[in-house]
């Protein structure tokens, strides 16, 4: 039997209902984790992301990652086949 996961701690990610409407943000920076993930699915690197948004460390852009598929994991996403 797979041992349970344990929860990971966040410590760069940020909910505050009165801010950025409750979404998740990097620290209390009001850049939204979905806007880094985002910018990696782009293609962007870490390096042009820093560029653009110089408050952010590179341990933020790893983190929003961590987040994002800790986000996903236990969920299940209603995906198309290609056959459809």
């Amino acid at each position: 039997m797979a041992e349970p996961i344990e929860a990971m701690a966040f410590t760069r990610i940020s909910v505050d209902p009165g801010r950025c409407g409750g979404v998740p943000c990097i620290r209390d920076l009001r850049i939204p984790v979905a806007t880094v993930v985002s910018l990696v699915a782009e293609g962007q690197t870490h390096d042009e992301i820093i560029h653009e948004f110089p408050e952010l460390e590179l341990g933020d852009i790893r983190e929003a990652l961590r987040f994002a598929a800790e986000a996903v994991r236990e969920r299940e996403l209603p995906l198309l086949s290609r056959s459809s």
